[in-house]
């Protein structure tokens, strides 16, 4: 394949196609390119679908992922893909087959099963709507209900990790931490919550403001964007932690996922 032609992963799914979709973008993010595209196919249910999708990989010399549940499906993407001479990874083959072999069970083969709108899906439904309403330390009131609450100065991922743990299932209040304001009762009364700080290195915080300030279309040298503000809102926050006494996670070179599963991890430690 030549350098600069773009590399396609196919996802393919008789679901919804999150699982592939998810394992390919992880997958991705371990090159040192930025020339990968991702399509996603969902709701195959046909296996003149998957002839289709092969023929496309083939042209394009991309591969492809796929979550197919539905044993004819599988087999077709399998043959198929071997006449194509296109690289097929079967991403959830080996995890059902690992299930049958050791717990001797059988799959239930219908697709979707992730997607159920179970207690689960409920759940994490209202952890969601929980986390939008105390994005942000809005409401105070939001501490004390909250399963996780994050902690941290401006721009240090409090919101999209909100989000990812209201995924997750668990309700999740976040506050940010500012010197100018006195942090409010709640966030010392005692709850069934896990307190989390999340911190950064001050340059790559500057960093991340000042292209926040750029894409706002605010002058760089802002106030917010001063490495000595910093420094001193980083300070502030790392007394305050101290006083909660709460778990601190450096954020820097982390993606959100990893954060993440490090917090998950630490809730239900404490959750046991």
């Amino acid at each position: 394949m030549s350098a600069d032609r773009q590399k396609i992963i196919y996802v393919c799914s008789d679901a919804v196609g999150e699982t592939a979709e998810a394992v390919a973008k992880a997958t991705a993010r371990q090159f040192a390119t930025e020339k990968v595209r991702i399509k996603r196919y969902g709701g195959i249910k046909h296996e003149d679908e998957v002839k289709a999708l092969i023929q496309e990989a083939a042209s394009a010399g991309g591969f492809i992922a796929y979550t197919l549940v539905q044993p004819e499906l599988r087999e077709t993407m399998r043959e198929e893909a071997i006449r194509a001479s296109v690289k097929a990874v079967d991403v959830m083959g080996p995890m059902m087959q690992a299930f049958i072999d050791t717990f001797n069970d059988s799959p239930k083969y219908q697709p979707g099963l992730l997607h159920e709108m179970d207690d689960h899906y409920f759940r994490k439904i209202e952890a969601v709507e929980f986390a939008v309403r105390y994005d942000d330390g809005k409401d105070a009131r939001g501490l004390l209900h909250a399963q996780v609450v994050l902690v941290g100065v401006s721009r240090t991922s409090k919101t999209p990790l909100s989000i990812y743990l209201a995924h997750k299932g668990i309700r999740t209040a976040n506050y940010p931490i500012t010197p100018e304001v006195k942090p409010p009762e709640e966030l010392f009364m005692k709850a069934d919550r896990l307190i989390v700080g999340l911190t950064m290195n001050p340059e790559r915080l500057l960093k991340i403001r000042t292209e926040r300030l750029k894409a706002l279309g605010l002058p760089v040298h802002a106030h917010y964007a001063s490495l000595d503000r910093i420094r001193d809102e980083l300070s502030f926050a790392d007394r305050l932690m101290a006083q909660l006494g709460c778990p601190v996670i450096d954020v820097t070179e982390k993606a959100i996922e990893e954060t993440a599963g490090i917090i998950m991890e630490k809730w239900l430690n404490s959750s046991a």
